[in-house]
């Protein structure tokens, strides 16, 4: 028992599953592997970006991941289940961020809502190969949410809550913007509970961004790997995506209580 829940144990086989989803929240954030690419701290980098960068970037992010929900809620339907095709996007991501590389760190701020869609479209075939319902609202949030567990806490000692944590401060709002769309949709884009949700997910998601300018910021990385940086971004996000899919999959079959047990006893 744990609390008033009932927890039931996991079967092998969905034990696995979790295993591995454990091992992609834990796994070294996109700011240090950012840092491993350009042979460098990330932090020395940000020192290259302009005084009004973080502005930018907050406006930048806010669009992006609106435009972003706009394109889940009028296109995104249920679809067949069938295994997710990461390739397809990576290779999206990576040719947009090799064209924009030649032209530094601002490009970022351009390139943001084409790579934040083809994500987003990445995300959600995640999450329908995890057998998820793209025509729910909810889904279609969740998907919306992974770019939130993307802004860095989760490869630290306290991984294994932060993940949760972070589901926790979403809920509230995750639901106020759920009914708000069910009800008018995405007609106002000022509609407080939109903007309470863009908000809570753009805070995390613009500290990516940022990484994202930085290592742009340095010149040969800019020239030479602006596919390589956003080939790290796919792949880090389409990691969250899977693991983020699998718990909510195995959730709906166990209940919270039971997963998040199996989860803090598994060791990877």
């Amino acid at each position: 028992m744990n609390g008033a829940y009932s927890v039931v144990e996991l079967r092998d086989r969905d034990l696995e599953d979790l295993r591995r989803a454990k091992t992609f929240l834990v796994s070294p954030s996109l700011t240090a592997r950012l840092g491993e690419l350009i042979g460098g701290p990330i932090e020395r980098s940000l020192r290259l970006l302009p005084r009004n960068w973080n502005n930018k970037v907050s406006q930048a992010t806010e669009t992006a991941l609106f435009r972003a929900l706009q394109l889940s809620v009028s296109t995104m339907g249920r679809g067949e289940t069938r295994r997710s095709r990461d390739w397809l996007h990576k290779a999206t991501v990576v040719a947009s961020g090799a064209v924009a590389g030649v032209f530094g760190f601002y490009s970022v701020i351009v390139e943001l809502p084409f790579s934040t869609t083809v994500m987003l479209r990445s995300i959600a075939d995640i999450a329908r190969s995890e057998g998820h319902d793209l025509s729910l609202v909810e889904t279609k949030l969740a998907c919306l949410e992974v770019f939130a567990l993307g802004g860095g806490g989760l490869a630290s000692d306290s991984a294994e809550t932060g993940y949760w944590a972070i589901r926790a401060a979403l809920a509230v709002t995750m639901r106020e913007a759920a009914s708000h769309i069910a009800t008018k949709g995405l007609t106002q884009r000022g509609a407080p509970p939109l903007v309470r949700l863009i908000a809570g997910i753009s805070s995390r998601f613009g500290a990516v961004v940022t990484a994202q300018a930085a290592a742009l910021a340095i010149p040969v990385a800019g020239a030479v790997s602006g596919g390589a940086v956003n080939y790290l971004f796919a792949n880090h996000f389409q990691n969250l995506a899977r693991a983020h899919f699998i718990i909510k999959r195995l959730e709906g079959e166990y209940g919270m209580a039971s997963v998040r047990e199996a989860y803090d006893n598994l060791t990877v």
